[in-house]
């Protein structure tokens, strides 16, 4: 990982007098020239209009940002020495670093499993006595306790891609055939994929808090759960098909009664959401049962579409975005543009949190299943480097700078701008120059005006 590099103090001017009464420090990053501080030029106010105004009103509490844990992930990892490897986990979760706050684990296999596998995968158990985590320990614990070395306050939570098989009335754990699997056309079902039935319900939410408690007993608490990944996709990987009626019973009458007896320290959120059908979400949320136990929303890929509606009619929920849409493995500065597209999408439609999804793979980002991805950090199998991609540097042009109890403020004018405030006061202010070109800006925030140039293609966070 490169250095960081301070270049100097810069100075503000009061918005029509000049002052040099406070600091502003601006980082910037290209694709060449990474995480430096720029200068911001001073001068007074001269009537000219604003390119940027950022209010002082506050917007929703941020919580900030996170990714997810994958077996792959830490494969990739295991590749690197070990000083390589602890630098990477530095970089993604210590303060110096990303500074993750959140982080996901994949209840069983997923799609960047090394193969499908659940916890409990002995036919007919309906009392999950054989239910087991000894697969985990291979990676998914060493992996999840590295981060925790590094921040001790990371915020866990969970979900699973796929309920056993026997459990399903499809009998596989895809919802799709592809070319890295065996589905074919007996194993299709139209409409809910895990049995209806209370037997099968029952022995579901039991293995979700079986889950929990497992790895509680290896010093990892999980204090947020989502009962299915994904519920609306048809893929080749490790998945589940719900109905909307069928995920309000189950919320309502069999995971949410559980969880309030087992582990009430454990917040339920409906989801994780890809839909943008306001109806199929209603269906849960307006459901009396299930809403006793519902604290927050998941929402990815479908759900931008809706998630400013969600915001705005169920403004009490807690809303997080579970899964930064993964691109196709090539970890390239257009793809760091198109996730602080979707960052600006969520957090202007009300999130309080956003999820990356895999931090770490390696060499094309191919998952077990043959769907290419795009990660934080790249690691060369080739020659045990790893590689800061452009996405990192993003998320630590966003995530680095927050602090617990922040809120976003509100744009009221600029383009490709997110602004928050600490609860010290400090405000942080991101501002993406995708252009080809300097661009020149004036920046309004309150009583306050800066001058700055933006490089060619740059993230760049202004802290004052």
């Amino acid at each position: 990982m490169k250095k960081n590099y301070r270049l100097g103090i810069c100075l503000w001017a009061s918005y029509g007098l000049l002052a040099c009464t406070q600091e502003v420090k601006v980082y910037t990053t290209s694709e060449t020239e990474i995480w430096k501080q720029a200068v911001v030029e001073v001068q007074s106010a001269d009537g000219t209009v604003p390119d940027i105004v950022i209010s002082d009103e506050q917007e929703q509490s941020f919580d900030g940002f996170g990714g997810s844990f994958g077996e792959i992930g830490w494969d990739a990892l295991a590749l690197l020495p070990e000083e390589r490897r602890e630098e990477v986990m530095q970089a993604l979760f210590a303060p110096e670093g990303i500074h993750f706050a959140y982080g996901r684990i994949p209840m069983g296999a997923n799609d960047f499993a090394r193969d499908y596998y659940t916890c409990n995968d002995t036919a007919g158990d309906f009392e999950m006595r054989h239910f087991t985590i000894e697969r985990d320990k291979q990676a998914m614990i060493p992996y999840v306790k590295a981060a925790l070395k590094q921040n001790p306050e990371l915020r866990l939570w969970t979900s699973p891609w796929t309920p056993p098989v026997w459990m399903k009335a499809t009998r596989h754990y895809a919802t799709a055939p592809g070319d890295h699997n065996d589905f074919t056309k007996e194993n299709e079902v139209e409409g809910d994929h895990l049995i209806q039935q209370p037997e099968y319900l029952k022995a579901y939410a039991l293995y979700q808090s079986k889950f929990v408690e497992a790895y509680r007993k290896e010093g990892i608490n999980i204090s947020l759960l989502q009962f299915q990944n994904e519920p609306y996709t048809k893929n080749q990987w490790p998945n589940c098909s719900w109905t909307p009626a069928s995920m309000a019973n189950f919320i309502g009458r069999y995971l949410g009664p559980l969880f309030a007896q087992e582990h009430p320290e454990v917040n339920l959120y409906f989801g994780t959401f890809n839909c943008n059908r306001m109806a199929d979400l209603d269906c849960v949320m307006q459901d009396t049962a299930a809403a006793r136990y519902v604290r927050g929303i998941g929402l990815q890929w479908e759900g931008k579409d809706i998630v400013g509606e969600i915001h705005d009619k169920y403004p009490e929920m807690q809303l997080m975005q579970t899964e930064n849409e993964c691109g196709s493995g090539t970890f390239d500065w257009a793809a760091a543009e198109h996730t602080f597209d979707l960052i600006k999408t969520y957090l202007d439609g009300g999130v309080n949190t956003y999820m990356y999804f895999n931090m770490v793979l390696q060499d094309e980002g191919a998952s077990s299943w043959g769907w290419k991805q795009n990660a934080l950090v790249r690691v060369l199998s080739s020659t045990k480097e790893a590689v800061y991609t452009p996405e990192f540097y993003l998320l630590k042009h966003l995530s680095h700078f927050l602090k617990p109890g922040a809120h976003k403020l509100k744009v009221e004018k600029g383009n490709d701008v997110l602004a928050f405030r600490n609860p010290d006061g400090e405000t942080v202010v991101f501002c993406m120059n995708r252009e080809a070109a300097e661009r020149g800006v004036r920046l309004v925030c309150g009583e306050k005006m800066m001058i700055l140039k933006l490089q060619p293609k740059t993230f760049n966070t202004i802290i004052y």
